[in-house]
């Protein structure tokens, strides 16, 4: 590679430092949250480090605090982090030929949102040395930040505590409400996923399920009915002629 491990390692540090800071504060509201479900700073802290994911850690916590069932935390946390599954392959495309497999599965550990987007936006085969840089910056954020919410929340009045408590649900509408104005299907299932998870909990019959099975019938049918309704349009493959064998020389010339 033209890039060496420890260029591309001190570059992965560099473009890491503010994603890990933008983790150590949404990570605190993470934290209250599991404080609520009776976690404790270490507890919260190895929740982070091993699952290093905002929406799929809220899902596992919200239903630990229901005293949900082994099997009913593995399910939700593996339904809601299983756009990771298609941002693992779509990496796995960029990686440099005869890569071994345990550089591939220590990049996959780790592969956020954010993550994601700062390895796929680079030229070239993926220098996974990069990724550990941006890893080492982003996990202590979010698994600190976990630990720092619970503390405070240990020691914070309740009332602070539980308007702090909101914190991570108001991240969630920042993540939800830009593209709703946007597509207005989007914003059609939006409400149709709040008006169902509302019906769910009065309903008689469906209403005695746990907290964690609701949660995964509704993540299933509804993504499901979307994606079956409102199927995204492919995009019309590239012409043989807009890629040539000098591209793929310069493509491997990153490497």
């Amino acid at each position: 590679m033209n890039e060496s491990k420890a260029q591309g390692f001190r570059l992965g540090m560099r473009d890491g430092i503010p994603i890990g800071l933008g983790y150590l504060a949404v990570a605190f509201s993470l934290g209250i949250t599991a404080r609520n479900a009776g976690l404790n700073a270490f507890q919260g802290f190895l929740i982070s480090i091993l699952n290093n994911a905002s929406a799929g850690e809220y899902a596992g916590i919200t239903v630990i605090a229901a005293n949900a069932a082994y099997a009913e935390i593995a399910i939700v946390t593996l339904i809601t982090n299983a756009r990771y599954l298609l941002m693992s392959c779509a990496m796995s495309q960029r990686l440099e030929p005869g890569l071994s497999l345990g550089h591939r599965l220590l990049m996959g550990f780790d592969i956020t949102d954010e993550l994601f987007g700062i390895a796929i936006a680079r030229p070239g085969y993926l220098n996974p040395y990069y990724t550990y840089g941006a890893m080492l910056m982003a996990m202590p954020g979010w698994s600190i930040g976990t630990s720092l919410g619970i503390i405070a929340g240990n020691i914070l009045p309740e009332r602070v505590v539980s308007a702090l408590s909101v914190a991570l649900f108001g991240m969630f509408l920042a993540v939800i409400i830009p593209p709703a104005r946007k597509n207005k299907v989007v914003a059609v299932l939006v409400a149709l996923s709040f008006a169902a998870s509302f019906a769910f909990s009065v309903l008689p019959l469906v209403s005695t399920l746990s907290d964690g099975t609701r949660t995964i019938i509704l993540t299933v049918v509804i993504s499901a009915g979307a994606a079956l309704l409102f199927p995204v349009p492919r995009e019309k493959p590239a012409a043989k002629s807009d890629f040539t064998e000098s591209d793929a020389e310069k493509g491997a010339s990153h490497s």
